[in-house]
């Protein structure tokens, strides 16, 4: 058998970010707002809260810290924040691993 040379994977701010991506993709309630968004693509709070059927505080907890990484992007409209998905190639390749059957 002949002897194989493996590179070396040096921890960089690219590799920490992405691990810090999948981290937050991996968690239960994110998965069912991640799901809901990728049908929808923008929503406000208390819409996905009802859809989900969840506390309030709870979806918002979770899609600011969402936004926060760059899944979505938000707006306030009176007194409602709406939020909508952020389109890039970790998301579409996200929806395809954990929305789709």
């Amino acid at each position: 058998m002949q002897k194989i040379t493996y590179k070396k994977i040096a921890l960089s701010p690219e590799l920490t970010k992405r691990a810090r991506l999948l981290s937050l993709a991996g968690d239960e309630t994110r998965v069912r707002i991640l799901c809901f968004m990728f049908e929808y693509g923008e929503a406000c709070v208390s819409d996905i809260a009802e859809s989900l059927d969840m506390p309030v505080n709870t979806v918002s907890h979770h899609l600011r810290m969402m936004k926060d990484n760059g899944f979505f992007a938000s707006e306030r409209m009176g007194t409602n924040i709406c939020y909508k998905l952020v389109r890039n190639s970790f998301i579409n390749n996200l929806e395809k691993a954990i929305c789709k059957n």
